[in-house]
């Protein structure tokens, strides 16, 4: 498997287990955070529309998350996989990564959404919040992204089953204990 996608809500584990996963298969992690900050660093036209929304504090519309995407996968070695951490978040954006591997004449090899229950995610971002100071993820706020994420996401998570790419992980436990619930699903032992 080279070509992944993670899923899971905020607070799932997602940076924890995606750097495990990006040197176990050796594949570059696609962060949609990190390619903003990137894109933005530039001049470019694609950056500059991106930062009037960040700036403003909205969500950058699909058509220019999707190009900003589109752009980083094709600059991809077709043969060398990547880690999509970030994307998609919605259906359209879903749609648009398969037009876009089509194109490439891809697949994808694998989506592996992190299921953590509720009161654990609730739990686990208040104790970032403190930690990292965080004063604006407060509880009422951290319930909306995740009513958000789960919103948006329901219908992702049912697209990638009728392409039989879904695999839901276990995200409760200890990070080595997800671990390995994902490195059995990389290596075609769990699907």
């Amino acid at each position: 498997m080279k070509r992944i996608v993670i899923l899971g809500a905020p607070g799932a584990g997602k940076g924890t287990q995606s750097k495990k996963i990006v040197e176990y298969l050796n594949v570059p992690h696609l962060a949609t955070g990190d390619m903003f900050r990137e894109l933005m660093s530039g001049d470019s036209a694609l950056g500059k529309q991106a930062r009037t929304y960040i700036d403003q504090g909205q969500l950058v519309p699909d058509e220019i998350v999707n190009e900003m995407v589109r752009k980083r996968l094709l600059a991809c070695d077709r043969n060398g996989g990547f880690l999509l951490d970030g994307y998609p978040r919605n259906l359209i954006q879903a749609h648009a990564l398969n037009h876009v591997l089509d194109d490439m004449g891809v697949d994808l090899d694998a989506v592996i959404e992190l299921k953590v229950d509720k009161e654990e995610l609730i739990a686990r971002l208040l104790k970032r919040a403190e930690i990292e100071g965080r004063s604006d993820d407060t509880e009422p706020v951290i319930r909306n992204r995740m009513e958000v994420y789960r919103r948006e996401t329901k219908p992702i998570t049912a697209f990638y089953e009728t392409e039989h790419v879904m695999n839901v992980v276990d995200g409760m436990g200890t990070a080595e204990d997800v671990w390995a619930r994902i490195q059995s699903v990389l290596d075609g032992k769990n699907s």
